[in-house]
Protein backbone atom coordinates (compact mmCIF):
# COMPACT_ATOMS: atom_id res chain seq x y z
CA UNK A 1 0.00 0.00 0.00
CA UNK A 2 1.36 3.45 -0.91
CA UNK A 3 1.76 5.77 2.05
CA UNK A 4 -0.54 8.77 1.85
CA UNK A 5 0.58 12.26 2.81
CA UNK A 6 -0.78 13.11 6.25
CA UNK A 7 -2.50 16.51 6.47
CA UNK A 8 -4.00 17.99 9.64
CA UNK A 9 -6.87 20.45 9.23
CA UNK A 10 -6.99 22.63 12.35
CA UNK A 11 -10.11 24.81 12.44
CA UNK A 12 -12.83 25.37 15.01
CA UNK A 13 -15.48 25.44 12.25
CA UNK A 14 -16.76 21.87 11.76
CA UNK A 15 -18.07 22.65 8.27
CA UNK A 16 -14.61 23.73 7.11
CA UNK A 17 -12.98 20.67 8.66
CA UNK A 18 -15.50 18.36 6.98
CA UNK A 19 -15.19 20.09 3.59
CA UNK A 20 -11.38 20.04 3.61
CA UNK A 21 -11.29 16.44 4.87
CA UNK A 22 -13.67 15.15 2.21
CA UNK A 23 -11.94 17.02 -0.63
CA UNK A 24 -8.39 16.01 0.33
CA UNK A 25 -9.32 12.43 1.24
CA UNK A 26 -10.87 11.96 -2.21
CA UNK A 27 -7.55 13.07 -3.70
CA UNK A 28 -5.38 10.60 -1.86
CA UNK A 29 -4.44 12.36 1.37
CA UNK A 30 -4.80 11.03 4.90
CA UNK A 31 -6.57 13.79 6.79
CA UNK A 32 -6.84 14.47 10.51
CA UNK A 33 -9.64 16.99 11.21
CA UNK A 34 -8.79 18.82 14.46
CA UNK A 35 -10.90 21.44 16.27
CA UNK A 36 -8.14 23.24 18.17
CA UNK A 37 -4.66 23.52 19.59
CA UNK A 38 -4.99 21.04 22.44
CA UNK A 39 -6.09 18.29 20.09
CA UNK A 40 -3.26 19.11 17.65
CA UNK A 41 -0.68 18.90 20.41
CA UNK A 42 -2.18 15.57 21.54
CA UNK A 43 -1.88 14.21 17.99
CA UNK A 44 1.75 15.24 17.73
CA UNK A 45 2.64 13.94 21.18
CA UNK A 46 1.15 10.59 20.18
CA UNK A 47 3.84 10.39 17.49
CA UNK A 48 1.47 10.81 14.55
CA UNK A 49 3.06 14.02 13.27
CA UNK A 50 1.38 15.40 10.12
CA UNK A 51 3.52 16.42 7.17
CA UNK A 52 1.36 19.47 6.56
CA UNK A 53 -0.92 21.49 8.83
CA UNK A 54 -3.69 23.71 7.43
CA UNK A 55 -3.95 26.11 10.31
CA UNK A 56 -6.76 28.54 11.03
CA UNK A 57 -5.61 31.80 12.61
CA UNK A 58 -8.55 32.77 14.83
CA UNK A 59 -9.67 29.98 17.15
CA UNK A 60 -10.88 29.77 20.77
CA UNK A 61 -8.07 28.96 23.16
CA UNK A 62 -4.66 28.77 21.51
CA UNK A 63 -4.61 30.73 18.27
CA UNK A 64 -2.97 29.81 14.99
CA UNK A 65 0.04 32.05 15.51
CA UNK A 66 0.99 30.31 18.74
CA UNK A 67 0.51 26.93 17.10
CA UNK A 68 2.60 27.94 14.08
CA UNK A 69 5.44 28.91 16.42
CA UNK A 70 5.16 25.53 18.17
CA UNK A 71 5.05 23.56 14.91
CA UNK A 72 8.06 25.39 13.46
CA UNK A 73 10.14 24.95 16.62
CA UNK A 74 9.17 21.42 17.63
CA UNK A 75 8.24 19.47 14.49
CA UNK A 76 9.16 19.11 10.84
CA UNK A 77 5.59 19.81 9.77
CA UNK A 78 4.95 22.35 7.04
CA UNK A 79 2.34 25.03 7.75
CA UNK A 80 -0.20 26.79 5.56
CA UNK A 81 -2.00 29.56 7.44
CA UNK A 82 -5.69 30.01 6.63
CA UNK A 83 -6.53 33.68 7.17
CA UNK A 84 -9.84 35.54 7.29
CA UNK A 85 -10.39 37.68 4.20
CA UNK A 86 -6.69 37.64 3.36
CA UNK A 87 -5.77 40.09 6.13
CA UNK A 88 -2.31 41.46 5.37
CA UNK A 89 -1.23 41.58 9.01
CA UNK A 90 -2.08 37.89 9.44
CA UNK A 91 0.01 36.98 6.42
CA UNK A 92 2.99 39.00 7.65
CA UNK A 93 2.86 37.55 11.16
CA UNK A 94 2.47 34.03 9.76
CA UNK A 95 5.54 34.48 7.56
CA UNK A 96 7.56 35.80 10.48
CA UNK A 97 6.65 32.69 12.46
CA UNK A 98 7.85 30.39 9.68
CA UNK A 99 4.64 29.50 7.83
CA UNK A 100 5.24 28.10 4.34
CA UNK A 101 2.21 29.65 2.66
CA UNK A 102 -1.17 31.19 3.34
CA UNK A 103 -4.71 30.96 2.00
CA UNK A 104 -7.52 33.47 2.38
CA UNK A 105 -11.03 32.44 3.37
CA UNK A 106 -13.25 31.58 1.62
CA UNK A 107 -10.82 28.99 0.27
CA UNK A 108 -10.93 27.80 -3.33
CA UNK A 109 -10.49 24.04 -2.97
CA UNK A 110 -8.53 23.71 -6.21
CA UNK A 111 -6.09 26.33 -4.97
CA UNK A 112 -5.90 24.54 -1.62
CA UNK A 113 -4.90 21.32 -3.38
CA UNK A 114 -2.30 23.09 -5.54
CA UNK A 115 -0.74 24.89 -2.57
CA UNK A 116 -0.67 21.71 -0.47
CA UNK A 117 1.05 19.75 -3.24
CA UNK A 118 3.60 22.51 -3.78
CA UNK A 119 4.49 22.70 -0.10
CA UNK A 120 4.74 18.93 0.28
CA UNK A 121 6.85 18.64 -2.86
CA UNK A 122 9.42 20.97 -1.35
CA UNK A 123 9.40 19.06 1.94
CA UNK A 124 10.42 15.78 0.29
CA UNK A 125 13.86 14.53 1.39
CA UNK A 126 16.62 15.67 -0.92
CA UNK A 127 18.81 13.22 -2.75
CA UNK A 128 22.52 13.53 -2.18
CA UNK A 129 23.73 16.41 -4.33
CA UNK A 130 25.85 14.36 -6.75
CA UNK A 131 22.86 12.15 -7.49
CA UNK A 132 20.65 15.16 -7.98
CA UNK A 133 23.07 16.73 -10.41
CA UNK A 134 23.59 13.50 -12.31
CA UNK A 135 19.86 13.20 -12.88
CA UNK A 136 19.52 16.68 -14.37
CA UNK A 137 19.82 16.57 -18.16
CA UNK A 138 19.48 20.33 -18.61
CA UNK A 139 22.21 22.44 -16.95
CA UNK A 140 20.04 25.53 -17.47
CA UNK A 141 17.99 24.28 -14.53
CA UNK A 142 20.82 25.06 -12.10
CA UNK A 143 21.66 28.60 -11.03
CA UNK A 144 24.68 29.51 -8.91
CA UNK A 145 24.77 32.58 -6.69
CA UNK A 146 26.95 33.38 -3.72
CA UNK A 147 27.61 30.06 -1.99
CA UNK A 148 24.28 28.52 -3.05
CA UNK A 149 22.77 26.65 -5.99
CA UNK A 150 19.10 26.77 -6.96
CA UNK A 151 17.87 23.71 -8.86
CA UNK A 152 14.77 24.77 -10.78
CA UNK A 153 13.92 21.24 -11.90
CA UNK A 154 14.02 19.83 -8.36
CA UNK A 155 12.65 23.05 -6.85
CA UNK A 156 15.36 22.87 -4.20
CA UNK A 157 18.05 25.15 -2.80
CA UNK A 158 21.48 23.80 -1.82
CA UNK A 159 24.37 25.29 0.15
CA UNK A 160 28.04 25.11 -0.79
CA UNK A 161 28.35 21.67 0.86
CA UNK A 162 25.47 20.30 -1.19
CA UNK A 163 23.04 20.21 1.73
CA UNK A 164 19.46 21.24 1.09
CA UNK A 165 18.40 24.57 2.57
CA UNK A 166 14.77 24.44 3.58
CA UNK A 167 12.69 27.17 1.98
CA UNK A 168 8.95 27.69 1.93
CA UNK A 169 6.82 27.56 -1.19
CA UNK A 170 6.56 31.36 -1.23
CA UNK A 171 10.29 31.79 -0.67
CA UNK A 172 11.00 29.43 -3.56
CA UNK A 173 8.62 31.31 -5.86
CA UNK A 174 10.27 34.61 -4.94
CA UNK A 175 13.80 33.26 -5.40
CA UNK A 176 12.90 31.70 -8.74
CA UNK A 177 11.32 34.97 -9.88
CA UNK A 178 14.59 36.76 -9.10
CA UNK A 179 16.78 33.98 -10.54
CA UNK A 180 14.96 34.09 -13.87
CA UNK A 181 15.63 37.85 -14.02
CA UNK A 182 19.24 38.17 -12.84
CA UNK A 183 21.06 41.49 -12.49
CA UNK A 184 17.86 43.42 -13.08
CA UNK A 185 16.12 45.78 -10.67
CA UNK A 186 12.67 44.53 -9.67
CA UNK A 187 10.28 46.85 -7.88
CA UNK A 188 8.15 45.95 -4.88
CA UNK A 189 5.12 46.26 -7.16
CA UNK A 190 6.60 43.56 -9.44
CA UNK A 191 7.09 41.26 -6.47
CA UNK A 192 3.68 42.01 -4.98
CA UNK A 193 2.06 41.11 -8.30
CA UNK A 194 3.88 37.76 -8.13
CA UNK A 195 2.97 37.15 -4.51
CA UNK A 196 -0.68 38.10 -4.76
CA UNK A 197 -1.40 36.90 -8.30
CA UNK A 198 -2.44 40.35 -9.53
CA UNK A 199 -4.25 41.45 -6.37
CA UNK A 200 -1.45 43.62 -4.97
CA UNK A 201 -1.77 45.68 -1.80
CA UNK A 202 0.75 48.55 -1.73
CA UNK A 203 0.85 48.35 2.09
CA UNK A 204 1.61 44.62 2.13
CA UNK A 205 4.95 44.10 3.88
CA UNK A 206 5.04 40.32 3.34
CA UNK A 207 7.48 40.76 0.44
CA UNK A 208 9.96 42.51 2.71
CA UNK A 209 9.56 39.77 5.32
CA UNK A 210 10.11 37.11 2.66
CA UNK A 211 13.27 38.77 1.35
CA UNK A 212 14.57 39.17 4.90
CA UNK A 213 14.05 35.44 5.50
CA UNK A 214 15.74 34.53 2.22
CA UNK A 215 18.74 36.71 3.08
CA UNK A 216 19.18 34.87 6.36
CA UNK A 217 19.40 31.63 4.39
CA UNK A 218 21.53 32.58 1.38
CA UNK A 219 23.73 35.49 2.42
CA UNK A 220 27.06 35.17 4.23
CA UNK A 221 26.19 38.43 6.01
CA UNK A 222 22.43 39.15 5.87
CA UNK A 223 23.11 42.66 7.13
CA UNK A 224 25.27 43.36 4.07
CA UNK A 225 23.60 41.33 1.30
CA UNK A 226 25.67 40.50 -1.75
CA UNK A 227 23.03 38.46 -3.62
CA UNK A 228 19.64 40.02 -2.87
CA UNK A 229 20.58 43.68 -2.84
CA UNK A 230 18.35 46.64 -2.10
CA UNK A 231 18.36 49.42 -4.70
CA UNK A 232 17.30 52.49 -2.77
CA UNK A 233 14.05 53.94 -4.07
CA UNK A 234 13.77 51.32 -6.83
CA UNK A 235 13.44 47.81 -5.38
CA UNK A 236 15.73 44.80 -5.31
CA UNK A 237 18.30 43.18 -7.59
CA UNK A 238 19.43 39.55 -7.68
CA UNK A 239 23.15 39.10 -8.39
CA UNK A 240 23.78 35.71 -9.99
CA UNK A 241 27.18 34.32 -10.95
CA UNK A 242 26.11 31.97 -13.72
CA UNK A 243 24.16 28.86 -14.60
CA UNK A 244 26.01 25.58 -14.08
Amino acid sequence: MIDRHHVAVVDDDPDIRETFEEYLDDRGFRVSPIPGGAELRDLIESGDVPELVLLDVTMPGEDGFSLARYLTAETGARVIMVTASGETIDRVVGLELGADDYLAKPVDLRELLARAKAVLRRSAPALVPDAVLAMRANPEDRILFGTCMLDLAAQMLFDEDGQEIRISAMEYDTLRFFAERPNRVLSRDDLLELANKGDADPFDRSIDIRISRLRRKIELDPGKPAVLKTVRGAGYIFVSDRRV
